[in-house]
């Protein structure tokens, strides 16, 4: 069971595609999606072996140094053979099952959208449902975030969206929207938490101004048909023309979508405990926040450049 756990954001910053396989429908390879509202999320497996692989990375890639936080935290981790130990022991052994890891990861769930905007370049959108979810599991992760649920219709004070009369125009579509206190209070804690302290200026400002909270159904609307399908080719060298089977379409979670998971810690489930023998389920939790990278490559498509993510654990306060 697990004892303890941190919400942590995955901010992308190149288009994702989480793949869910090949589909009858409109898009041949869509991205993964809640079974029962539709909304993308990315699967927690997914999500821990790209998180594992960065950890790994640590140990096999030439001159790749452990971050000087976790080494500080762990200094028996200069020794041969124990970063490799500790990797196992918090996320499972990589052949057989000897034992369980104790590390695990809820899927992450979509909290911002960017949608086209009219002014503004684009905003984010989100809507009463996913901030509720949102808040609920802050709460399931022990933490009391000052935050309340905006009201369908509502953008933070001073919005740089409107363009008449309390209006915003996203893609083809126009909304009438009123200022709302909890949503300026939701808009400005985001702006603090997602972003580090500096070199982000433009976005924390942006954050604070550009965010709409829809109604559930329009934002569904939204993430269901305002994501980026793609269309891919391979040219046969013989031909010069695409290749049989190989005209396809890809959708994508658009970069500036904000998602977040939970990190979650269970006691060591092996007699030796290793560098977590002290405290274990929270030098678990240590361990991954001191060793994560800021960037990682999440989903398909590496090599064109798709799926990097940022990645900012959640602080208290």
């Amino acid at each position: 069971m697990f004892k303890q756990a941190r919400p942590f954001f995955l901010m992308v910053e190149t288009p994702l595609h989480a793949g869910c396989g090949s589909d009858l429908g409109v898009v041949d390879l869509p991205i993964q999606r809640e079974k029962h509202t539709g909304i993308p999320k990315v699967e927690a497996s997914g999500l821990k072996g790209c998180i594992r692989e960065a950890f790994e990375d640590y140990d096999v890639v030439p001159g790749n140094r452990l971050p000087e936080p976790l080494v500080q935290e762990f200094p028996g981790l200069r020794e041969k053979g124990k970063l490799r130990e500790a990797i196992n022991l918090a996320f499972g052994p990589e052949d057989g099952d000897l034992h369980a890891g104790a590390l695990g990861f809820t899927d992450a769930r979509l909290l911002l959208f960017p949608v086209r905007s009219m002014r503004g370049v684009f905003g984010w959108v989100t809507c009463p449902a996913i901030i509720s979810k949102f808040i609920r599991e802050l709460k399931m992760a022990g933490l009391e975030p000052p935050l309340q649920v905006p009201p369908a219709g509502a953008i933070p004070r001073g919005c740089g969206l409107l363009v008449n009369n309390g209006h915003v125009i996203l893609e083809e579509y126009t909304f009438a929207l009123q200022e709302d206190a909890a949503c300026t209070n939701l808009a400005a804690w985001l702006a603090r938490k997602l972003f580090p302290a500096s070199g982000y200026e433009y976005w924390r400002e942006k954050m604070q101004k550009d965010l709409v909270v829809l109604a559930d159904d329009d934002c569904r609307d939204f993430v269901n048909l305002a994501t980026e399908v793609i269309t891919r080719t391979r040219i046969d060298a013989q031909t010069g023309t695409v290749a049989r089977g190989a005209l396809f379409t890809e959708e994508y979670l658009p970069q500036e979508s904000v998602l977040y998971a939970l990190a979650l810690a269970a006691p060591v489930f092996h007699s030796s405990k290793g560098i977590f023998a002290a405290g274990e389920e929270r030098a678990v939790l240590t361990f991954w926040q001191k060793g994560l990278p800021e960037f990682l490559q999440l989903g398909g498509n590496a090599t064109i450049g798709k799926g990097i993510v940022r990645l900012k654990v959640l602080e208290e306060g």
